[in-house]
């Protein structure tokens, strides 16, 4: 319907009808305040005439009551005669019935007056109220009163018909009437007149009287008309307002609005320009009109953009309508397809393509389903040079969601699929020999894990790989990797897996072969290998190869797993020597801690950060009263969350292993400085040895942090010695001499630890400025019953003591060699005879002192 149309309905099916409704509501309303009006004057007016009633006879009974007095009547009679209110009074004697006129003018007046029998006293003094003669259609008010027994005097006022109306309203009251009976009940309307009825006090009960009245009905009556013309005149301007507003629209919106419609219609979506809009009528139109102007500005904007994104796509782009026919090709497609446009319009997409038989049913398939996520797949096209694409066919809809064709999108990926393989090859192949890589590798493994078979998982570390790399150049190392590969190839008798986990060094998985049989295998592999021989500038270079092997006769044991089991044998491989072979066996407790050091270096780290590790002490005895210390060496222990106390055996290889020894000797000083903090008591007799790693010694910073941490919790140097074992002094002399004289000039003490056990130990003794010497307990435990051992611990003591050095002797294990030592004269005694470590937080002094508390 237009919008022309819906403006006539609204006016006149809406509109009208409540108009015509609020007109009749108006006018009903009017009407019932008119009746509410008149009902209102009436009352007014019978109110007014029964107050004028009751006044009239308190005046007739006020005159009777004065007549009735013993008083002078001439005098009143001069008086009333006087009086205009009472003008018009008659004065009647009653005596024993009968009535006597005062006046004889009265005489016959009182022929009509009604009887007054003798008993009408009997209940009152006084009688007052109207009387209507028939007869004469005259209406009296009279009132009686009693003066003596038998005597009354009665006042009569004559009522003549005209004197009723003074009574009402003047011009309102038309008609006054006394008549006989009871008044009726409610008002009456008859024609220009009201009909209403009032009750007036009867002179004779038995005689009842009312005032029949007829109200004037003009003046409502041309109310209620000029409240009907107002409502007539109110309709009337409305229905010509609506008339004029409607005109108005359809002259400055509805006609304009057409046209604007029509132009709307007019625009064809195709053409290459659009026609701007123009419109008349008002504001708002012109404003809707530059609104949809600039959408189809934009419109046209992206349409061009549009055209201009395909045509410049380095992507084939083929639009298809809903039954399956080329209407659209980009020019890339053109070039790629060599088809024109023009030609392929309304094409089969299948022959374009060239694609399979079953392309255009597929296509069909697709707008069916209605997906609304596009469908990739990759094709071969046989063109000047096979190339492949990368196709992806997504369905057109049109504003209201319907598939109206297809667009279907080809890009060159040739290029990108060579690259591919090339990435895909360089990830799991090593570009310098050939082989597998890491990871390659250990996919490998999964793989042939399946099978249940027994398997052995070998790992081969090159000796010697270093130095040609070092003195020849990585090209040179290059060679030696090839021709090592090939050298291990050529020992391979069957379908095993050869790969290069990185550097020097290779990994082998040899499926269904019994252990010797990969013994001997790999004795082959060790022999090839080292017949490989490098020249290079005038030079000859050989390697070696360290070999570790896990070995599985089932699948429960995880390939991964067996991979780490075969790095930690091959590092116990080098140990024995270069081409060595060696089996991991879980029960060799050094592999076992080999083995789980990386989580041991973790667990270790965490200790640290979260303030886990705990210290431990073993007593160091006085062996002679001279020496006034004690000496407790302090231990480091790492608590499980389980609450089992880990020996230090399972962690310290591993932070060695991982360099966080100096991180762990800082945190025991730290923890070791603070201890001794909170006992001030233990301080003057009292002497702590920290065990200081071959890392810690002479690593950058470590002097200062011990000093800092002297500043920071304040205690006496001479309460502190390091422990430093005689290995790792030798190997870090120079670095050691330069800690041990700093930290000496600050009042700290130092003891050789494991004293015995290594080369020239007495050369260096000589040079080295320590406090105390901690003989090996390898010569210690075996005093008593070797005289070698008894010899090598007595001349050690001998040498210390000239050089002015005390001696501890370590693994005292009963009191035998207790005291074999103090014949010997060693300073002190350290072992399980003494006591055994225990928490550094449950110490308490041996000599009875009490521990203060924290």
């Amino acid at each position: 319907m237009f919008i022309g149309n819906k403006i006539i309905v609204f006016l006149v099916g809406i509109c009208f009808p409540m108009i015509v409704a609020v007109s009749l509501g108006l006018n009903l309303w009017f009407e019932r305040e008119v009746v509410s009006l008149r009902e209102f004057a009436a009352d007014k007016a019978l109110e007014n005439i029964s107050e004028i009633v009751d006044k009239e006879l308190l005046l007739l009974e006020a005159v009777a009551t004065v007549y009735a007095a013993p008083v002078d009547h001439n005098e009143i009679d001069k008086l009333r005669d006087k009086s205009q209110i009472l003008e018009g009074v008659s004065i009647f004697y009653w005596e024993n019935g009968l009535i006597t006129p005062k006046l004889e003018q009265d005489q016959p007046l009182a022929q009509v007056l009604p009887d007054f029998p003798e008993h009408t006293f009997n209940d009152t003094d006084i009688i007052s109220g109207a009387y209507f003669d028939v007869r004469h259609d005259t209406a009296y008010f009279i009132s009686g009163r009693l003066y003596a027994a038998g005597k009354a005097v009665v006042a009569v006022r004559v009522l003549p018909s005209n004197s009723l109306l003074i009574l009402g309203l003047p011009g309102f009251v038309a008609q006054a009437q006394m008549e006989l009976g009871f008044a009726g009940k409610g008002i009456f309307t008859n024609g220009s007149y009201i009909q209403i009825h009032l009750d007036v006090p009867a002179f004779n009960q038995d005689m009842p009287i009312h005032l029949n009245l007829s109200l004037s009905n003009e003046f409502y009556s041309k109310l209620s008309m000029q409240y009907i013309l107002m409502g007539v005149c109110i309709f009337s301007l409305v229905i010509l307002l609506m008339l004029l507003g409607y005109f108005w629209l359809k002259i400055d919106f509805i006609k304009p609005f057409h046209a604007l419609t029509e132009q709307l219609i007019n625009i064809n979506p195709m053409a290459k320009s659009y026609k701007p809009l123009t419109a008349g009528g008002g504001a708002e139109l012109n404003i809707l009109t530059r609104r949809i102007n600039s959408l189809l500005s934009r419109i046209y904007r992206q349409e061009m953009r549009s055209k201009i994104t395909l045509e410049s796509i380095a992507e084939a782009v083929i639009l298809t309508d809903i039954k399956g026919r080329v209407i659209y090709i980009n020019p890339y497609g053109e070039r790629l397809l060599k088809i024109k446009n023009a030609k392929a319009l309304g094409g089969s997409p299948q022959v374009i393509l060239r694609a399979a038989d079953n392309f255009n049913s597929e296509l069909h398939d697709f707008m069916e389903h209605g997906s609304t996520s596009p469908e990739f797949s990759q094709v071969t096209l046989d063109l000047d040079e096979q190339k492949i694409m990368e196709r992806s066919v997504n369905n057109l809809r049109n504003h209201s969601g319907q598939v109206v064709g297809v667009v279907i999108v080809l890009r060159d990926i040739t290029q990108e699929a060579k690259l591919k393989q090339q990435l895909q090859r360089r990830a799991n192949y090593d570009l310098v020999t050939g082989l597998l890589n890491r990871s390659a590798f250990e996919e490998q493994l999964k793989v042939i894990a399946n099978n249940g078979n027994a398997m052995a998982v070998v790992y081969l570390d090159l000796e010697q790989f270093k130095l040609i790399n070092d003195s020849c150049g990585h090209s040179a190392g290059d060679i030696m990797l090839c021709m090592v590969a090939k050298a291990i190839k050529a020992s391979l008798t069957g379908k095993h897996i050869l790969a290069r986990l990185g550097g020097d060094e290779f990994g082998l998985a040899i499926n269904g072969a019994s252990a010797l049989e990969v013994a001997k295998l790999l004795k082959n592999v060790i022999n090839n290998v080292s017949m490989q021989v490098m020249h290079h500038n005038d030079g000859h270079y050989r390697v070696g190869v360290s070999i570790g092997v896990s070995y599985r006769r089932d699948a429960q044991k995880d390939v991964l797993e067996m991979l780490k089991d075969a790095d930690i044998a091959c590092l116990a491989a080098k140990r024995k020597g270069t081409n060595q072979v060696h089996f991991y066996d879980e029960r060799d407790q050094e592999l076992a801690y080999q083995r789980h050091a990386p989580k041991w270096a973790v667990r270790i780290a965490q200790a640290i950060e979260h303030n886990e590790l705990i210290l431990y002490y073993q007593t160091i005895k006085r062996l002679n009263a001279q020496h006034k210390r004690n000496r407790l060496e302090v231990l480091l222990r790492i608590q499980e969350p389980c609450g089992r106390i880990l020996p230090p055996a399972q962690f310290i290889a591993a932070a060695e292993r991982f360099k966080l020894m100096t991180d762990v000797d800082k945190e025991v000083i730290r923890k070791t400085f603070l201890w001794l903090s909170l006992r001030e008591e233990l301080w003057s007799d009292h002497c702590l040895s920290i065990n200081l790693s071959g890392n810690s010694l002479g690593a950058e910073g470590m002097v200062s942090y011990i000093l800092q941490q002297q500043t920071r919790f304040n205690v006496p140097s001479s309460c502190i010695c390091f422990e430093i074992t005689e290995t790792s002094a030798i190997q870090n002399h120079s670095r050691a001499m330069d800690m041990i004289e700093h930290l000496r000039k600050q009042g700290f003490s130092f003891a050789l630890d494991d004293f015995g056990s290594g080369f020239a130990s007495y050369g260096y003794l000589k040079e080295m400025p320590v406090d105390y010497v901690k003989i090996d307990g390898c010569f210690v435990k075996s005093l008593t019953t070797n005289a070698k051992d008894y010899a090598i611990v007595k001349s050690v003591h001998d040498v210390c003591r000239v050089m002015g050095i005390e001696t501890v002797a370590e693994f005292v294990e009963n009191q035998e060699i207790m005291d074999q030592l103090r014949i010997i004269g060693i300073n002190y005694a350290q072992g399980y005879a003494i006591g055994r470590p225990q928490a550094l937080d449950g110490y308490l002094p041996v000599d009875g002192v009490k521990r203060r508390s924290a």
